[in-house]
């Protein structure tokens, strides 16, 4: 060791080594630090903000779930809601899907037409059977909708024009169980909503939904909206085609 080194001068080595040390050590947490924060922010932006798939799928029911031997026997019309007195001569049956975008347009588009001019007439008995395929909240909303028939037969078409009104992104699930209570608390009035709310988290008329699908399916039905005319399926949803397959129905009876 050189005994006549400058103390000053070595004190200044060790002190000028100390900041790049220290600055060495930082430079990883910051770096860790940028990291964490980006990957944060591309799950938010990929989520949208959005909640978690299990806070989604929560309370959604599947057919899997359903209980009990189904019996395909017959159309069973008269456990559907329905339009008209029901003494008509041709029955027409829409199988739909609240979830479905096609079954929202013919509805807006078609649905009143059709009551003036065949339901109101007594030409026509109109009854909607579901077909929920599209995905497990299309499961949901048909059975809250069933809860609804339950209570009011009136109801129920409300809630199909108002839930069409207020339909989802079909490549989406928007139908959840929270959405569904919010909906018909703040839209539809005059049922037992203590009741309503009970029937859709317990699943109440799951049976009902799935006996419907199973039933559908068995007749020939693959997609919404279909539309049968006294036990007939017609090859297409036109509301031509089915004016005149209700026409052709009238003809017959009148023979």
């Amino acid at each position: 060791m050189n005994k006549n080194a400058n103390p000053k001068h070595t004190l200044n080595k060790m002190t000028s080594r100390t900041p790049a040390t220290g600055n060495k050590r930082l430079l990883p947490m910051l770096l860790g630090v940028v990291v964490v924060i980006l990957i944060i922010a591309l799950v938010y932006v990929t989520t949208g903000g959005k909640a978690s798939d299990s806070d989604v799928f929560e309370g959604l029911p599947n057919y899997t779930d359903v209980k009990g031997t189904i019996v395909v026997d017959g159309l069973k019309v008269e456990k559907q809601p329905h339009l008209g007195s029901g003494d008509a001569k041709v029955k027409v049956i829409e199988f739909a899907d609240f979830k479905c975008p096609a079954c929202k347009k013919w509805t807006e588009a078609y649905l009143d037409t059709f009551i003036k001019d065949y339901v109101d007439t007594g030409k026509a008995d109109f009854y909607f059977m579901n077909f929920a395929f599209i995905d497990r909240d299309s499961y949901l909303a048909a059975s809250a909708g069933e809860a609804i028939y339950k209570q009011s037969n009136e109801k129920f078409w409300e809630y199909v024009h108002k839930l069409y009104a207020n339909q989802g992104d079909e490549s989406k699930i928007w139908a959840t169980q929270k959405f569904i209570l919010n909906f018909v608390k703040e839209n539809i009035g005059g049922i037992d909503y203590a009741r309503f709310e009970q029937d859709v988290k317990n699943h109440t008329y799951m049976y009902d939904v799935k006996e419907d699908f199973k039933i559908a399916g068995a007749y020939g039905v693959n997609g919404t909206p279909k539309f049968m005319v006294n036990g007939v399926l017609l090859k297409d949803s036109s509301y031509e085609g089915l004016t005149a397959a209700v026409e052709s129905g009238l003809a017959e009876t009148a023979k």
